[in-house]
């Protein structure tokens, strides 16, 4: 485990109708819970822990998840991730994500909180094929900080790759440096403190769907401001801009539950954290 301070690996299959694992390795400061059944439709939910409780200075994490065909997997975190003071090197996560034919994988995790002086890059790179679906958000979220200051982090950035069979087709790339960047400005936070985002790839996707998701939402410019694109591939991105963890999550809890009833005829699994 060469200067990691973390690492996952976890291949799932489908057998009987249900998806299990088909290998799991873990070392460090990374870890992963016995698969939960919310449902009878045999998509599993694997929540990943990390033992040190939160990201520190130097710290780097390596995730490895490969569903096999039909395979269905919801992956999620047990709790926020938590990104401390990094004087000397900012903390590092990369993960890869490999999706055959018919499967899908919903990854869910929890918000990403940067505290004072913190400095974290995380890149994910997604290799899915045609016929394979993908839901996948993220909540960037301001730590407490002495002064009261909502952007006392250093610097957030995130980057996302997804690759449909090897052909690059998205690529979403997200960084906030208030160091050196006016986070109120226009193209940036805009006033807001938190900011969530969604990637949707499915071939059911439609004009028309989005229309619908995005009358379905109730629109408070004083509690959030909301955007929905289609990508040049059957799916699409969502953007939100609140000023509470809890707003964001609604309206991607919102969504998802669209989604899986209209794809799947099915409600999304409550993924309890306590």
């Amino acid at each position: 485990m060469e200067d990691w301070t973390g690492v996952l690996r976890l291949g799932a299959e489908a057998k009987n109708g249900k998806t299990i694992a088909k290998d799991v390795y873990f070392q460090g400061a990374f870890k992963v819970m016995r698969p939960v059944y919310h449902d009878d439709s045999g998509q599993a939910c694997y929540y990943i822990l990390n033992p040190g409780g939160g990201y520190l200075d130097g710290d780097r994490y390596q995730m490895n998840i490969s569903l096999e065909k039909q395979a269905q997997l919801t992956l999620t975190t047990q709790s926020a991730t938590k990104i401390y003071k990094t004087p000397h090197s900012h903390a590092y996560q990369e993960a890869e994500f490999h999706l055959k034919e018919g499967s899908y994988l919903e990854y869910i995790p929890d918000p990403l909180i940067g505290y004072q002086h913190a400095r974290y890059k995380q890149k994910n790179v997604f290799y899915i094929e045609k016929g394979s679906s993908l839901l996948y958000s993220d909540i960037i979220t301001p730590g407490w900080s002495p002064d009261g200051n909502r952007f006392s982090y250093d610097l957030l950035q995130l980057i996302n790759e997804i690759y449909l069979d090897d052909e690059l087709v998205v690529f979403d790339h997200i960084k906030l440096n208030p160091v050196s960047q006016n986070m109120d400005g226009i193209g940036l936070m805009e006033g807001y403190s938190h900011l969530g985002s969604m990637i949707v790839i499915e071939e059911k996707t439609t004009p028309d769907l989005l229309d619908r998701l995005y009358q379905a939402l109730p629109h408070n410019p004083e509690e959030y401001k909301l955007g929905i694109s289609l990508l040049s591939v059957p799916g699409f991105t969502v953007r939100v801009l609140a000023n509470t963890t809890q707003t964001v999550e609604k309206v991607f809890s919102d969504l998802h539950s669209i989604l899986s009833q209209e794809w799947f005829n099915k409600k999304p699994s409550f993924l309890r954290k306590y």
